[in-house]
């Protein structure tokens, strides 16, 4: 039977679309991502062909954890193993592991998956070694940050960009968005203000900046102290906005540690961790880790009071009380404060998280302690003073001070922060 021309057109129009489709299909690299509003990571964009170049062929020292997923479920250990083009060779550990199910100092092991080597940079070595480093070409650092400077995870970091600076090798930072936002920035920045800005001890309690983002202000910074420069990467995300809290971004949730359990838990996080330079609890053994303070002594009506008191912006405060425990969610937690008593005490209630100022909440929270328990509050002074950055907030607290007038002792430090910061934002 013979075909008319219009329908032989057409019957060979429909083979050339279907073969086009299959072959664009099968092209697809795994990682490939739809065009969407979700936030892409670096993780992603590193199997693109401008980046991929940096890592083919290559033995590759990866530092992860749990978090080190693609938003489709994989995760990038598994990602590079499988791949006949790269070589990972050995995996670095931050604080919690690489896994994010230990709570305390994490030892070397073995990856139960892959059967990689595990290093630990949170135990008596947080600087990879030349030892270490003896099969790596190239180091990748692949974890979600929350955005607080003394969550440890910027440091583990940074202390690997110094390694690769002082041992030569080329070192790419894998973007993630800010959980917290990248437009708040508050907090004392201490004695080491006016500083070149080559590390966590001269970024204040918030930063808000990205880890490519920090990275790039350490290792460009070092070469105003004569320091040695990292060959440093920075795979950006697309689609990111300042503005953008991580819920926002449409990637899925993972709690980056056993106690950040939630987004809720990492906005008040820079607030009310300073409690660990106390001995009053911050809800660490609870489904709600520092969203609630209390001890066994407090009175949560008089404490939440005295908070409300102060009309702090973005947040209100509710008494509450528990009993915290050994093992939250499965995970044993190290030991916190008053495990196994009945506490009373108050909860932050986030209101606005725009309005919130978590670094201040800091200072008016360590205030209304003071002055409502002065002789049951006992401060532990090395641990506070590091979490702030200075003594100077401490002390403060201790002489009386006003909360006012604390806030306004930081303020000349912050400015200089901010300017060197305003250098560096990639987004």
């Amino acid at each position: 039977m013979k075909r008319s021309p219009l329908l032989l057109l057409l019957w060979l129009a429909l083979c050339f679309s279907s073969c086009t489709r299959q072959v664009v299909s099968t092209a697809t690299p795994p990682a490939a991502v739809p065009s969407t509003n979700r936030v892409v990571i670096g993780a992603e964009r590193l199997f693109t062909p401008e980046f991929l170049p940096l890592i083919q062929n290559k033995r590759i020292g990866l530092v992860t954890n749990h978090t080190g997923l693609l938003p489709d479920g994989r995760h990038l250990v598994d990602v590079l193993h499988e791949r006949k083009d790269t070589k990972l060779t050995v995996l670095f550990g931050p604080e919690h592991g690489i896994r994010g199910d230990a709570d305390t100092h994490v030892a070397d092991g073995t990856d139960s998956k892959t059967g990689l080597p595990i290093v630990s940079l949170y135990g008596k070595v947080r600087k990879p070694t030349p030892e270490m480093l003896q099969n790596v070409d190239v180091l990748i650092f692949d974890i979600q940050d929350v955005g607080a400077r003394f969550y440890t995870y910027i440091a583990t970091m940074n202390h690997v960009l110094e390694a690769a600076a002082e041992q030569g090798k080329p070192y790419i930072i894998l973007d993630r968005p800010n959980a917290i936002g990248g437009q708040y920035v508050d907090g004392p920045v201490g004695e080491k203000a006016n500083e070149p800005v080559t590390g966590v001890a001269q970024l204040p309690v918030v930063h808000g900046m990205t880890v490519g983002e920090l990275a790039t202000m350490f290792n460009t910074e070092r070469a105003s102290r004569k320091l040695p420069q990292a060959q440093l990467t920075v795979v950006p995300m697309l689609h990111y906005k300042r503005q953008l809290w991580y819920d926002q971004t449409n990637l899925p949730w993972v709690k980056p540690s056993p106690n950040m359990l939630t987004l809720t838990t990492a906005t008040v996080y820079p607030a009310t961790c300073l409690l660990e330079g106390t001995n009053i609890s911050e809800a660490r053994g609870t489904l709600h880790p520092f969203e609630r303070i209390a001890a066994t002594w407090m009175d949560g009506e008089k404490l939440t009071q005295q908070l409300n008191s102060y009309g702090m912006a973005g947040v209100t405060f509710r008494p509450v009380a528990f009993v915290p425990d050994s093992v939250v969610d499965g995970i044993r937690i190290y030991p916190p404060k008053f495990v196994g008593q009945q506490c009373q005490g108050t909860e932050m209630v986030v209101t606005d998280r725009n309005a919130f100022e978590s670094a201040k909440a800091g200072v008016y929270i360590l205030h209304a302690l003071q002055t409502l328990y002065p002789k049951k509050l006992e401060w532990r002074d090395s641990r506070m003073d590091k979490l702030w950055g200075t003594p100077e907030v401490r002390k403060s607290l201790q002489a009386g001070l006003s909360p006012q007038q604390i806030l306004s002792q930081w303020e000349d430090q912050l400015a200089y922060f901010r300017n060197v910061r305003s250098k560096y934002l990639l987004y």
